[in-house]
């Protein structure tokens, strides 16, 4: 116990500690909110891998989809990393890089609203994106108290209040900065973390083949395996379409989340988006490929502790019952893991949603005028704000909307990505997008995920959130093909930033013979 409060005592203070040393790099809107887009690949790669993976991940994901899928799971960690980190930097990072700077756009509510010359659906956007976070974070708190509880028998409420404490003290004080080397110095911890643990959880079964052999001897409990044998050692696991669309939502859905699009509006240059490319990808291979590799071993943990009293399976309990059994030093390292990754998760969430209110719903909409004091003043209020209702619903939540982590997570991403996705990705792209077109994907998403969650017609909130965001994909095109067109010089004249030319080295770009 010891040993455990010792790391943790560490970890605050360094957070606090860095939250002081960046109060420097936030006096002004554009530094609070996006570090003066002067930020490097290695801070830039890790706040955009810390900030996707959390407790929700390594708790409440790798929990629910390695019990479920068993080995199979890892392929979502394969997912992550190829569709959501290096495919998002390679499709997503520079494009958004040039094309926010040019719009002078801070967050993803203002893009839509500089991009569709739409106030409307600017001030729409901030508002989806404040609601929605909202349940996120909450995920975020549950999956780490329940880890907390495991280690120290603190009270779940406890645990949550500390953490946003914590969150709001350093947020407030350094901004974006603040998270962004707090994200770097969290990351490391979680890269090297998460390989430890593999390792005695391996060796605490025997080492990798026999868990693997004890797995494959396991009867699968899924109907369309009838009862088999070796699925949850097996290449595509019990149920491969399920699996692939939790593959989707966790895996395209960081394309139309603000908080992670955020950290391409911030990166520094061309080289910042070459280099955190490749770290980005490997970050995630690391981490969430091993959390749900990690999670493929939870059915040799079955122990009463998991179920509930009729016998259904706590799937957030899984993963805490796993590393119960691993000795105290390897707790304590895990413990300052997941809170790693938590507290990471967690000030991107609040730093997106207080700026995003108060750029695009507060400045200019319900306050006139509004200076550049009163612009970083509302942001801290609102950010407290948000952490109060996220706590809140961590500590009071609809058991008939979310039951456990999992759930809390597809309700979000569902909905934001489902509704930005599509608008963001082929605004990038296409002129022809069409303001109709991105009312309709806003009213796509948010109507699947919010109504499925009191008809429930499609039995998983991940599945629902995928198609939600497939919807889009397919909406926004068809609905530009027939609405009015926006104005042809507005249009050109957004797209002009990338025509600009550029001069380089030889070394960088061959010369044209």
């Amino acid at each position: 116990m010891f040993l455990k409060i010792i790391f943790l005592i560490v970890f605050f203070a360094v957070m606090v500690g860095v939250g002081i040393y960046s109060r420097k790099h936030a006096t002004n809107v554009n530094d609070f909110v996006l570090g003066n887009r002067s930020v490097g690949p290695w801070l830039t790669a890790f706040a955009y891998g810390t900030s996707y993976f959390s407790a929700v991940v390594f708790v409440g994901y790798a929990g629910q989809f390695g019990y479920k899928y068993g080995l199979a799971s890892t392929w979502i960690g394969i997912g992550n990393a190829v569709i959501g980190s290096l495919l998002a930097w390679v499709i997503l990072g520079r494009r958004t890089r040039i094309m926010s700077n040019h719009l002078s756009a801070t967050t993803m509510p203002d893009y839509f609203g500089k991009r569709y010359r739409s106030n409307a659906l600017r001030v729409a956007a901030s508002a989806i994106s404040f609601v929605f976070l909202i349940p996120y974070t909450a995920s975020v708190y549950n999956g780490l108290s329940r880890l907390f509880g495991m280690a120290f028998d603190i009270p779940y409420e406890a645990c949550v209040i500390a953490m946003a404490v914590l969150t709001c003290v350093y947020v407030i004080l350094g901004g974006y900065m603040a998270t962004a080397i707090n994200d770097f110095i969290q990351g490391i911890v979680m890269l090297f973390g998460i390989v430890a643990v593999i390792a005695a959880v391996l060796n605490g079964n025997g080492g990798f083949m026999a868990a693997v052999g004890t797995l494959s001897e396991l009867e699968s409990d899924v109907p369309v395996t009838l009862g088999q044998q070796g699925a949850f050692a097996s290449f595509f696991g019990p149920d491969p379409m399920n699996l692939l669309g939790v593959i989707i939502l966790t895996s395209l859905g960081t394309w139309g989340l603000p908080q992670m699009i955020h950290k391409f509006y911030a990166i520094k240059d061309e080289k910042s988006i070459q280099t955190g490319t490749i770290i980005s990808t490997f970050f995630a291979i690391v981490v969430s490929g091993g959390c749900y590799f990690l999670g493929g071993f939870g059915r040799l943990y079955d122990t009463p502790a998991i179920y509930r009293e009729d016998g259904s399976v706590i799937y957030d309990a899984i993963i805490p019952s796993m590393l119960s059994t691993l000795p105290d030093l390897l707790v304590g390292i895990v413990i300052v893991l997941v809170l790693s990754a938590s507290m990471s998760t967690l000030s991107s969430l609040v730093l997106t949603s207080s700026s995003t209110l108060t750029l695009d719903f507060l400045k200019d909409n319900i306050i006139k005028k509004m200076s550049e004091k009163k612009q970083l003043f509302y942001m801290r209020v609102l950010l407290v704000f948000f952490i109060v209702c996220s706590v809140v619903l961590a500590l009071f939540p609809p058991k008939s909307i979310a039951q456990f982590i999992a759930q809390l997570m597809g309700i979000s991403w569902g909905a934001l990505a489902g509704a930005f996705l599509a608008p963001f990705l082929y605004g990038l792209y296409w002129k022809g997008v069409t303001r109709a077109a991105v009312w309709a994907s806003f009213a796509c998403g948010i109507g699947i995920t919010v109504s499925n969650m009191f008809l429930s017609y499609i039995a998983s909130p991940i599945n629902a959130g995928a198609i939600a965001m497939v919807a889009g994909l397919i909406v926004v095109p068809v609905v530009s093909f027939v609405t009015p067109k926006m104005d042809k010089e507005e249009v050109d004249a957004i797209f002009t930033c990338l025509d600009e030319q550029v001069v380089v080295d030889k070394k960088t770009a061959l010369p044209k013979r």
